[in-house]
């Protein structure tokens, strides 16, 4: 990647990402088409057993494509354990499930703490917690207790979005360093969190366009949740990814961190 200065260069991040995202293709091919059928199943089957077969195929995607992110080329992906198309299912796929709930715990507990302490605000200022559930901003309160509560949502989704960036790196650099890598993860992004940050936001592209098609309504029943599956697995997983990836590998090489695969 053409970056100098020792920081993440969202430009040069984001083309390696867009070959990242063909390599994805060409090299996982069989895990993304997996996952695909996998998660479009959800509807038809039990939920218990859509359960298993989502979590079991989501594994060996994102398994693959992170193998597939942190290399150079097919061969350095198979020296990381990648199958043939992508299709495996080993010691690092174990490592990414503990290394997911680790780092969903640790969510879970930023966000329960987050809830109190908006709660508190909440109560502090006075604000009407049935009219904001209402919408009925009129009856809410005075007009500075209309912009705190804005202030306080704003700064709650920021918080959410900054600590999901700065646990992104964590299924690349599991796969790469071939060991768990959850909340260690947020060492790496140190040097580049803002770039790093809008790259997964322009990169989410795919997703928000989800989002905006699901709130005019254009996706309901079996064939949008067909849709979702699709697009999250087929577009979105692999662009996700590849992105974290040339991430990884930039900010991986300027962490005071050894790297035990090198």
């Amino acid at each position: 990647m053409s970056q100098t200065g020792g920081k993440l260069r969202l430009g040069a991040a984001l083309r390696q990402a867009g070959r990242g995202f063909v390599r994805a293709w060409r090299e996982g091919a069989g895990a993304i088409v997996l996952s695909a059928l996998a998660w479009s199943a959800w509807p038809f089957l039990p939920t218990a057993v859509a359960a298993v077969a989502g979590m079991a195929a989501g594994l060996v995607l994102v398994g693959a494509l992170s193998r597939i992110a942190v290399s150079t080329d097919l061969e350095g992906a198979r020296a990381l354990g990648l199958g043939p198309a992508g299709l495996q299912f080993g010691a690092t796929e174990a490592r990414l499930l503990a290394a997911f709930a680790l780092c969903g715990v640790f969510m879970a507990m930023i966000l329960s703490v987050a809830a109190l302490v908006l709660l508190a605000l909440f109560g502090l200022a006075g604000l009407d917690a049935e009219a904001i559930r209402a919408r009925d901003w009129a009856a809410v309160g005075a007009l500075w207790k209309l912009g705190l509560l804005g202030a306080i949502i704003a700064l709650a989704a920021y918080a959410v979005v900054a600590l999901f960036a700065r646990l992104s790196l964590s299924a690349p650099a599991t796969a790469a360093e071939g060991r768990i890598v959850s909340l260690q993860a947020m060492g790496l992004t140190k040097a580049g969190f803002w770039p790093l940050l809008a790259g997964l936001i322009v990169t989410a592209a795919p997703k928000l366009a989800l989002v905006l098609a699901a709130g005019l309504g254009w996706l309901r029943g079996e064939a949008g949740w067909m849709i979702w599956a699709l697009v999250l697995t087929g577009v979105q997983a692999p662009l996700t990814l590849a992105f974290a990836g040339a991430a990884y590998r930039r900010l991986a090489s300027i962490s005071p961190r050894e790297n035990a695969h090198g």
